[in-house]
């Protein structure tokens, strides 16, 4: 049934993965010869690298992208995981430029190691095509991540957050794996694509089929932060180093969505009216409880959280569609949120930074400390409400466009009203933003170098999205288009 045979293509299909390892090998390297002065222009080097990496892909494997399984049926070379591939390695560059200026994590050369790993990993989660590589990518980004929640060792609620990551991460994923292992058992094969043909041959009943499925659900669940395995990520967010928080929310949680659908799609389509009810209800409560729950932070950094959690249940409303339409709306509204709460957490990085407090309350007065940062948050929060013109309105607009075509409008208004509930707590940050007065309004906030480019390729990014649309649209057509 698969062609399992080594061709040379397949070298320069996972040339990006390729890199990404160099690139980790190399800064590790400058960490041990680089005298400490010079320590922090390692940040330049992930940051260009990873550049170099995308653009690399684009130009090379890009070309041999055929729909099909390579390297023994590990993982498969198509469109959908190559767009999910580029938009992880450009969180990972953003990042690493957030991170150069951010005390206590920019010269250290171990922590732009590992979120390259947990890059390498999320990459191979989009790829996997099969039930082993898929564990083993999750749990490379996983590890990582865990570390890297807690890497600041003698910051208490870091060290909290990291331990809360990994216990609740290791939990879920045992409860995953055990579902994957009943899946293998009840079909013989490990393989994601022959797992439909299997059950069906095998006369699986619906109720091992289910069950096993849910258990799945339980890890899967975890990555994106649905409800009810939500819980994590306030005090997580809070607790880690501000860009790892910023990238636990984007490239993470894409990453969770990319296994989410394939495997759905690609296992378990025979049982798609049970997923689909039972994703629906979860979208809906994860949108619900994440708004309201947003309504009453006081720390931006758990309101972001919450706000997080709130998307992720207008991301799973394409999925729930069970539709071409559903899957491109999917992958738009993951590459638009991505480019958007990068900007959100990369300005929240700079201006803890200065003022040393991520309290919503002290953000009174930046528009004056700050017009940058204040218009870079204004935009921002306007297209996490999905205001336009920016990208956030067109994004969700084809989510709910995807439910009301599945003739699930009941969803699409669920969707509309929670939207309002979420205008309502990011117009709150707003207020305090640009109409609240403090005592050093007349101290201005010094931005860096790094961060003025990441939030210009940001901001510039978040408009451009919400206008010129139809590229992005082509770009998550064709992913959607690769498996179907």
């Amino acid at each position: 049934m698969f062609n399992f045979a080594f061709e040379p293509w397949m070298v320069i299909a996972i040339l990006p993965e390729i890199l990404l390892l160099v690139l980790a090998l190399v800064i590790l390297v400058c960490d041990l010869v680089l005298p400490d002065n010079y320590r922090r222009n390692q940040g330049w080097i992930a940051a260009v690298g990873l550049g170099i990496i995308a653009l690399l892909g684009i130009i090379f494997s890009r070309t041999t992208i055929n729909n099909e399984l390579m390297w023994g049926g590990m993982l498969r070379n198509d469109w959908f995981a190559f767009s999910f591939r580029m938009v992880f390695i450009f969180a990972a560059g953003i990042t690493a430029l957030f991170s150069m200026d951010t005390p206590r994590i920019g010269k250290r050369g171990d922590y732009y190691v590992l979120f390259l790993v947990s890059t390498l990993g999320m990459s191979l989660m989009a790829m996997s095509a099969d039930l082993i590589m898929l564990y083993v990518a999750i749990e490379t980004t996983s590890i990582s991540l865990y570390i890297l929640a807690g890497y600041l060792k003698h910051d208490d609620k870091s060290t909290e957050a990291g331990f809360k990551y990994l216990l609740f991460g290791a939990l879920t994923s045992t409860v995953m794996l055990y579902g994957l292992s009943l899946v293998y058992g009840f079909t013989g094969t490990t393989n994601i694509y022959a797992l439909a043909e299997l059950a069906y041959v095998n006369q699986l009943s619906l109720i091992p089929l289910i069950g096993s499925l849910l258990l799945i659900l339980v890890g899967f669940g975890f990555k994106i932060s649905a409800v009810p395995l939500h819980f994590w990520a306030p005090d997580v967010y809070e607790g880690s180093p501000t860009p790892i928080a910023g990238f636990l929310s984007t490239a993470s949680k894409a990453a969770g969505f990319a296994v989410l659908v394939r495997v759905l799609l690609a296992a378990f389509p025979t049982v798609a009216p049970y997923w689909g009810a039972y994703l629906a209800a979860l979208a809906t409560a994860t949108m619900t409880l994440g708004n309201l729950l947003a309504l009453t932070q006081k720390n931006i950094k758990r309101m972001l959280a919450y706000s997080s959690i709130a998307h992720a249940g207008y991301v799973l409303i394409g999925l729930v569609a069970i539709s071409y339409l559903g899957v491109t709306s999917l992958v738009v509204y993951l590459i638009v949120y991505v480019v958007t709460n990068l900007a959100a957490f990369g300005a929240v990085t700079v201006v803890g930074r200065i003022i040393g407090s991520d309290e919503i309350a002290d953000y009174a007065g930046l528009s004056r400390r700050s017009p940058w940062l204040a218009f870079v948050l204004l935009i921002t929060l306007l297209s996490l409400s999905g205001m336009p013109p920016f990208g956030g309105f067109i994004v969700k607009f084809a989510v709910f466009a995807a439910a009301v075509q599945a003739d699930m409008i009941w969803l699409a208004v669920v969707g509309v009203l929670n939207s309002i509930i979420g205008l309502y707590y990011y117009l709150s940050v707003l207020k305090v933003i640009y109409l609240y007065r403090s005592e050093d309004e007349d101290k201005s906030l010094e931005i860096t170098r790094p961060y003025l480019l990441g939030l210009g390729v940001l901001s510039i990014g978040i408009v451009l999205l919400g206008i010129v649309f139809a590229p992005l649209f082509t770009v998550a057509n064709r992913a959607a288009a690769s498996l179907f």
